[in-house]
């Protein structure tokens, strides 16, 4: 009897071993709002109930009231008393370092509402059931006080059996998360009226819960002044007389409209305008449309596939270009035949159109070859400037006599790289060239330039050329004299540049971007003062009571003797004397891990969460000149694969709050790939994640829609047939008995870049093997998670996976996907 009292006694104190009780102890406090009983005009309402002082309850007060509100209260006093019923708003906010679960417990008013992150609660028997995941929450508590009784402020406790540390506290900060990633207004594009007097800037708003709202503001650039706003049109500027256009229906069929900003005066220019996406002549007395056509259907039950592309939606469809002139509303035809034409360009005299098409040449990388034509537009006579494989737009210089074009190193038969011998160019690391049509010359002027080009304007004021370009893991614009070949920074306040637009006639350059540790801001230069203001700042809103944690670059001398790049994120209010488990991200695709604050793996989430993060540019990504992108061709994790491992083991050895026995890895599509790659050569993770990964490379180059063709970048000139080691030594489902570390695959179900297969065999390899894996398939979705809901969920589903092999905390994976007795 003894013994058994002894093992209740112990059963009983493990029991409580970790249970907590928190008390709220402080309240900010709006009120009392006194509040009048109502005329009743009958006494029963439509539902045949009495009037009660319930109802008074129902008084919309605004939160925001209590959010503003100065005045703090201890949960022990009183706020005074109102001759007449009154209601109050109380408030808190509950912080959990863990995903938990537990109890409310709300005592004092007779009558009262919670609202949890503004959505209204039902208690039971004043007890609240809540399920806290790692982050903020606010807690309104709207209570009635009824006339000449004294106003309790709420008592209010908390309780948890976890291990949980769970805060209750008035102050606001928060930690970053999901909804400041997904939700609130940001900037989709900025254009300049060509004389920079005035902004048309374009937005989004993504309202919780995934609803969105685009809009577009007209600024006066002297004075800030919105001279415009819809979202109901989709405006643009007219080439050359500063005014807006946009399209609409009309009763003569859809109309073509002109705005003055300042006016708003309208003016209709053409009824009856054709369907189709158009191009405003510089000239502004016609457009340029590309017209679709739909090719030979497939049948419904069995299909035949013409070519790898043929399984693409839509790929039979072609497009041509047609002449619209407003004057005369004459649609003439300017291209025809089987292959589509894809405008590029028009000369500032309206006078030549330059436009590509592409060539099938599936028997040599890469796949195709683009010509690139120039049009007379008054005699249609047409000719053939250039047929090479490897370029992809083209733009008139001003004066229309030279060419800009866009191009891998390999174009103009390679007098463009800069790559060491034996190596293959990365065809995604963009070069630009100027080509001469008369002599048939091109100037390779970014050969030695190591950004990646991306984007670039030939501006017809200062006849300057504007670049955009990755650097590094930067996003930054360039100017380039055309005359002399010289390339110059211009000054950015942001690390990521996200759009820019240049005045014609004055120097005057609008842009927008983020950096690592804020949210997207919009500024103007003036290019001739080299002087920057900030125009509208949309971080402050979006970052408004959020604590980051530190960002710091760390770079590293590799074995081979090169310089690999990094940076990592401390968690909020790190502590440099405790351990934290360490995340570690690296590319997809080719591009490198960019040094902004909102991505679909957002590091200060991860961060918040209580990691440490590390961020590593390995070789294989552009932005680093053309020899460090070309180690992408044809390594599939040769080299890369290494320098990751070795970064991660510097990282550690030089970090001591890093601890070492919790560290885990995540990447996407070819990142995915070399997620699981990492682990068939090394045991350093303790949890990985591959989402949309490629297993095997040579399954994913014969199924993805763009699985041979993004292979002929990744695997130049090397096929299954003849380079079968790449193709099975180098693909982790080749080596799945090397694994040990826990894997979890994610991917879409409706991937066509990299199907879902992928995840599939390499999943079943190690259930077989015995291995710890897992695998969630997101219904619906393609390569890139963007449903909203969706989205939240995958992103949650990650951070249970770590939490649950880096942190010893499965609570959160055991609550999202329960063990099932099948």
């Amino acid at each position: 009897m003894k013994r058994d009292i002894l093992i209740l006694s112990a059963l009983c104190t493990c029991c409580n071993l970790f249970a907590e009780e928190i008390t709220v102890k402080h309240l900010r406090y709006a009120g009392p709002y006194e509040i009048k009983d109502p005329f009743i005009v009958d006494s029963l309402d439509v539902n045949s109930k009495k009037f009660t002082d319930a109802e008074l309850l129902k008084t919309a007060i605004p939160f925001n009231n209590v959010r503003e509100s100065n005045r703090t209260l201890d949960a022990a006093t009183t706020a005074g008393q109102s001759r007449n019923s009154s209601v109050s708003l109380a408030s808190f906010y509950l912080n959990s370092d863990r995903y938990t679960d537990g109890t409310l417990q709300i005592s004092g008013p007779g009558h009262y509402e919670v609202y949890i992150d503004n959505e209204k609660q039902t208690p039971a028997n004043g007890e609240l059931k809540l399920t806290l995941e790692p982050r903020r929450y606010e807690v309104v508590i709207k209570y009635l006080t009824a006339p000449d009784e004294t106003n309790h402020i709420p008592k209010v406790i908390f309780k948890t059996d976890s291990k949980a540390v769970v805060t209750a506290t008035t102050d606001p900060e928060k930690r970053y998360t999901l909804s400041d990633v997904f939700d609130g207004t940001r900037f989709r594009s900025v254009s300049l009226s060509p004389n920079g007097k005035y902004l048309l800037t374009a937005y989004q708003t993504t309202y919780p819960g995934g609803d969105t709202e685009s809009f577009q503001q007209v600024t006066d650039r002297a004075t800030g002044q919105v001279l415009m706003e819809s979202n109901n049109h989709h405006y643009s500027w007219m080439p050359r007389s500063n005014r807006l256009y946009y399209t609409r229906k009309g009763m003569q069929g859809k109309e073509l409209v002109t705005i003055d900003p300042a006016t708003q005066a309208e003016e209709v220019l053409a009824h009856n305008l054709p369907d189709g996406w158009f191009n405003f002549a510089p000239t502004e007395d016609f457009l340029l449309f590309n017209i679709t056509e739909e090719g030979p259907k497939k049948g419904e039950d069995l299909q035949e596939i013409l070519v790898p592309d043929d399984r693409q939606p839509g790929w039979r469809t072609r497009s041509f270009i047609h002449k619209y002139d407003l004057a005369t509303g004459v649609f003439q035809r300017l291209t025809y035949g089987h292959t589509s034409t894809s405008i590029n360009d028009i000369s500032d005299d309206g006078r030549y159109l330059l436009f590509t098409c592409s060539e099938r040449e599936l028997t040599k990388r890469p796949f195709s070859t683009t010509l690139l034509y120039r049009m007379d537009l008054q005699t249609l006579e047409t000719e053939l400037l250039l047929k090479d494989p490897f370029i992809s737009y083209a733009q008139f210089s001003p004066d229309g006599k030279m060419l800009a074009i866009t191009a891998s190193g390999e174009a103009f038969n390679k007098i463009g790289l800069k790559i060491a011998p034996g190596q293959t160019s990365n065809m995604a690391d963009g070069q630009l060239f100027l080509y001469d049509p008369a002599s048939k010359q091109a100037n390779p002027v970014t050969k030695d330039f190591n950004p990646s080009v991306q984007n670039f304007v030939w501006n017809k004021g200062d006849k300057q050329i504007y670049l955009q370009g990755e650097d590094k893991d930067c996003v930054r614009l360039y100017v380039l004299n055309p005359s002399t070949g010289k390339i110059l920074p211009i000054p950015l306040k942001e690390d990521i540049l996200s759009d820019f637009t240049i005045a014609e006639t004055t120097p005057e350059l609008v842009y927008f971007g983020e950096s690592a540790s804020n949210s997207q801001r919009l500024y103007s230069i003036n290019l001739k003062k080299n002087t920057s203001v900030c125009l509208k700042d949309l971080s402050a809103g979006i970052l408004k009571d959020v604590i980051l944690g530190e960002v710091h670059d760390w770079n590293f001398r590799a074995a081979a003797g090169d310089t690999i790049y990094g940076r990592y994120y401390l968690p909020p209010h790190f502590d440099p004397n405790k351990k934290y488990p360490l995340i570690v991200n690296y590319y997809g695709g080719t591009s490198p891990t960019e040094r902004s604050l909102e991505n679909r793996y957002p590091s200060h989430v991860y961060a918040a969460l209580g990691y440490i993060v590390y961020i590593i540019q390995p070789s294989g990504a552009t932005g680093f000149g053309q020899e460090f992108s070309a180690r992408h061709v044809n390594a599939w994790g040769l080299r890369t694969g290494d320098e990751i491992i070795e970064g991660t083991k510097k990282f550690c050895a030089e970090h001591n709050f890093v601890d070492t026995k919790k560290i885990g890895c995540i990447g996407a599509s070819y990142g995915g790939f070399m997620t699981q790659y990492l682990q068939t050569k090394t045991d350093i993770f303790a949890a990985a994640i591959s989402h949309a990964g490629i297993s095997d490379i040579t399954s994913y180059w014969g199924e993805g829609y763009w699985g041979y063709s993004y292979s002929a970048l990744a695997s130049a000139n090397s096929y299954p047939w003849n380079a079968r080691d790449m193709y099975t030594l180098q693909s982790p489902l080749f080596n799945a008995d090397k694994i040990n570390t826990p894997i979890l695959f994610l991917h879409g179900t409706v991937d066509t870049n990299v199907p879902v297969g992928e995840s599939i065999q390499m999943f079943t390899a190690l259930k077989l093997l015995g291995k710890p894996t897992a695998f969630v398939q997101v219904v619906g979705q393609n390569h890139q998670i963007l449903d909203y809901k969706k989205r939240a969920e995958w992103n949650k589903t990650i951070y249970a996976w770590f939490a649950k092999w880096l942190k010893d905390q499965p609570e959160w994976w055991n609550a999202m996907y329960p063990e099932k007795a099948l």
